[in-house]
């Protein structure tokens, strides 16, 4: 019975030893990109992925991630040496105009926004009501200084079969034709 007992626990370690092998690896913001909610008005609305990514998206997207940052300075249209040294100073600006942006487009009580801040691009995702004036508030969002591109992942349907990005919830879920 003893031997019984222990062959059982050898098996249970061995599950557990393979199940870690084989869990998801984490994904984390490896590149510290600015990934923040702005409003939160619409029920339901499927939290983005923003920039969380596995450390074998990181090492796959790696070279792309460096040329890109670092073409803008090469071309002369960047101030700094790389593209993504403007994300953290973009994000704390994009807070400030966001309150002066409402007044205009009451974006905060027609939506659920987050947004990703990478290489001097805002990517836009979440819920927006039906006839709330999107192309107001994204042409507004593009004036914040340094800011390159307004990239749209939003949607009116919370609920939809597909969404324009990846979620938290559904990381390997495929996505509708992202953005512009």
């Amino acid at each position: 019975m003893k031997r019984l007992t222990e062959r059982r626990l050898a098996c249970l370690l061995i599950c557990a030893a393979t199940a870690h092998a084989y869990a998801e690896a984490p994904r984390l913001n490896r590149g510290h990109d600015p990934f923040f909610q702005i409003s939160q008005a619409i029920a339901d609305c499927p939290t983005p992925l923003g920039p969380f990514e596995t450390e074998q998206e990181w090492l796959d997207d790696s070279h792309y991630r460096i040329e890109r940052g670092n073409s803008c300075w090469i071309e002369g249209r960047c101030r700094l040496p790389n593209a993504y040294l403007y994300d953290a100073e973009i994000a704390e600006t994009v807070r400030r105009r966001l309150a002066n942006l409402n007044v205009a487009t009451h974006w905060r009580e027609q939506s659920t926004l987050w947004l990703t801040l990478q290489r001097r691009f805002i990517y836009v995702e979440g819920c927006v009501a039906p006839g709330f004036d999107k192309k107001t508030f994204l042409t507004e969002l593009a004036k914040t200084a340094d800011v390159e591109r307004v990239i749209d992942n939003t949607v009116t349907n919370p609920h939809a079969a597909q969404l324009p990005y990846r979620t938290q919830a559904e990381p390997d879920k495929p996505v509708l034709e992202p953005g512009n």
